[in-house]
């Protein structure tokens, strides 16, 4: 395994970390509780020692299972790295919500989930157009002086909304998109923590499962299941997705790797990337992680799959602005 500094933190992070909103179940059609443990335990005896969870993957379920996970593991070698910022309501309804009053009193029901007195990473889950960027970025800053977190992060900020909140906080890191087919931040946001020093994990880094070659055009998602209604899983632009993973699997096999191994070095190696976040909630969906660390793909490897992408991915879904939970004007408008 690969290990890396956190942007100017003092955490030594694995370059993979797994990934638990599947394990929480919520848009993953369920859960298997005891499954998603030995996952974890499987991740940590492989040497990933960063675990990101979120309050509202399975309205705290996930968090509770890290939790239990974790005290039979040792919680001093592992990293923690949850969220803040949404809120959610008894017909699972989630919106937005950055406040200082609810930073604080979700600090305290994700520490007793976790079962630690301290959360390692603590990013806010996004930006919330309805709370100052400033408030949400003193509040955190405040547990961090108490020693509350080890490290302040954002996830899906701007280069211009990680501008506001240096002003008012210290910031680690942030937690963008990125995988293979979603690439649009790479200019902006990579770049920009790439140049302020700011560590960056990685979040869809398989594309919800597209980039480990199980899926074929007759693969048909439940309806608890988000990609049941996700554009990325329907029609044509399904087809053309799975058409350009056919030819990265070929480029795969010369090299002795999967398509799932392939696609996760290629993020390690962008400009900007401290960490990949491999979801998973069986202890099997993580054998592969061993065969990403120790080689690289060289240029010719990179230039063959851009060209790839460019044949295969003619018609790409566009760039999902809006995806994400509203806020809570927007809640109340629907």
């Amino acid at each position: 395994m690969e290990y890396i500094r956190l942007g100017t933190s003092d955490l030594n992070v694995s370059r993979i970390g797994l990934g638990t909103w599947a394990i929480g179940g919520w848009g993953w059609g369920g859960t298997d509780r005891a499954q998603a443990v030995r996952a974890i335990r499987y991740a940590l005896d492989q040497g990933i020692n960063l675990i990101d969870t979120a309050p509202v993957y399975g309205m705290g379920l996930s968090e509770e299972i890290v939790g239990e996970a974790v005290a039979e593991h040792g919680r001093d070698r592992v990293i923690i790295a949850t969220k803040v910022g949404l809120e959610w309501n008894d017909q699972g309804r989630v919106w937005r919500n950055s406040s200082r009053d609810r930073v604080f009193r979700e600090v305290e029901d994700s520490l007793r989930r976790l079962r630690t007195d301290y959360i390692d990473l603590y990013q806010v889950h996004w930006p919330d157009p309805e709370v100052p960027i400033e408030e949400t970025a003193e509040a955190l800053h405040r547990l961090y002086q108490d020693g509350k977190i080890r490290a302040i992060g954002v996830s899906n900020y701007s280069p211009e909304q990680m501008d506001v909140w240096r002003q008012a906080a210290p910031l680690h890191s942030n937690q963008p998109r990125l995988n293979l087919f979603q690439t649009e931040e790479l200019d902006t946001t990579f770049r920009y923590c790439a140049e302020h020093q700011i560590g960056t994990l990685t979040w869809g880094t398989l594309a919800h499962g597209l980039l480990t070659g199980k899926f074929t055009p007759d693969t048909i998602f439940p309806q608890n299941d988000f990609r049941h209604r996700s554009p990325m899983f329907q029609g044509e632009h399904f087809r053309q997705y799975l058409s350009a993973v056919e030819e990265l699997k070929k480029l795969a096999e010369e090299k002795g790797k999967t398509v799932t191994q392939l696609a996760v070095r290629w993020v390690l190696q962008q400009t900007g990337v401290s960490v990949a976040l491999w979801g998973a909630r069986r202890p099997e969906q993580l054998k592969e992680a061993d065969g990403v660390t120790g080689w690289e793909l060289t240029a010719e490897d990179l230039a063959r799959i851009d060209r790839i992408l460019r044949e295969k991915v003619t018609n790409p879904i566009p760039s999902e602005q809006s995806f994400g939970p509203p806020s809570r004007s927007q809640l109340q408008k629907k």
